[in-house]
């Protein structure tokens, strides 16, 4: 241990009394003003003997600067609450960079996000749109030609021209009906023709029709049948009917045909009606249109010209 010299004895016996009481000291640091709170820390405080922890004297400046930093900082420490922690600069700029970078971080989350809706949006909203514009413009313009189709198709109506009808049988004679009660009983056979021709430009018709009915005094006497048939566009066919009629009771309608011959001698006026039905299939079967044809021929059969064939051109209706 050395000894105090006195000016060191004199210096602490002036320094001891000037003291003023402890007071709470506020620490404010900044970058720029380090270097002057250091210097002035070093300055006040170099003229008081601080020992190391070793118990020796200070040896350097640097030794004394910063025991003197140690114990400001001491100092501070006491000041402040337990449980409190000192803040520095450097410390509140990395927070501030920590919730600054936590922060961009959520707005590029948000972004990236709304940057995936978007494109789910442009992606699949607008192709379900397309589908759906696709499947309604098809089926509107699919609609539409379709139309076009069955409008074309409508004036072109088959043409039915009745040629002739031939008469091979007439006979009258005496007989009963299936309860047993006498009348006139007639059997006839003939046959019809006609000339069927399909108009279209672009489509074939399929052709059917209901039974050719021969009539007299309302009373159908014969029918026929007239087979399926197809036929093309733009072409024409000849079509043969047989009609006949067996044993068909007469009642009291035949009363003015019988004659001891077996055969009139007179006249006899008939009647033929039948409806011919068309069909065509212009674009499968969502496109087809239908025409039906009404015809009825009046006829005279003179017992003179059987088998000869009567013509019908001037004859019938068509509606």
């Amino acid at each position: 241990m050395h000894a105090k010299t006195d000016s060191e004895v004199t210096s602490l016996a002036l320094s001891s009394p000037t003291r003023s009481p402890r007071r709470p000291v506020y620490y404010v640091q900044s970058p720029s003003r380090d270097s002057h709170d250091g210097e002035k820390t070093t300055t006040s405080f170099h003229s008081t003997p601080v020992l190391s922890p070793m118990g020796s004297p200070p040896h350097s400046h640097s030794s004394v600067g910063r025991h003197s930093r140690e114990s400001s900082s001491s100092r501070f420490s006491g000041s402040l609450k337990p449980g409190s922690r000192k803040i520095s600069p450097n410390d509140a700029s990395r927070g501030a960079h920590r919730k600054g970078h936590k922060q961009w971080k959520e707005c590029d989350v948000i972004e990236e996000e709304g940057l995936l809706e978007d494109e789910e949006r442009e992606k699949g909203f607008p192709r379900r749109c397309y589908f759906l514009a696709f499947v309604l413009g098809f089926f509107i313009l699919f609609s539409m030609f379709s139309l076009i189709l069955w409008g074309a198709s409508r004036p072109q109506k088959p043409k039915i021209t009745m040629t002739s009808i031939k008469f091979e049988q007439f006979k009258i004679q005496a007989g009963s009906d299936f309860t047993g009660v006498s009348t006139d009983m007639i059997t006839m056979n003939s046959t019809v023709k006609m000339i069927y021709r399909n108009t279209g430009t672009f489509f074939g018709v399929h052709v059917t029709s209901t039974p050719l009915d021969l009539s007299y005094s309302q009373i159908n006497i014969a029918s026929g049948t007239m087979k399926k048939f197809y036929q093309s566009r733009k072409s024409h066919r000849s079509v043969t009917v047989t009609v006949m009629g067996n044993k068909v009771p007469l009642y009291g309608s035949g009363a003015s045909l019988s004659s001891s011959t077996g055969t009139t001698t007179l006249p006899v006026s008939l009647k033929l009606s039948f409806v011919v039905r068309s069909r065509a299939y212009v674009l499968g079967k969502l496109v087809k249109p239908k025409f039906y044809k009404k015809i009825e021929c009046d006829i005279t059969f003179d017992p003179k010209k059987l088998n000869v064939p009567i013509s019908l051109k001037k004859s019938c209706t068509y509606d």
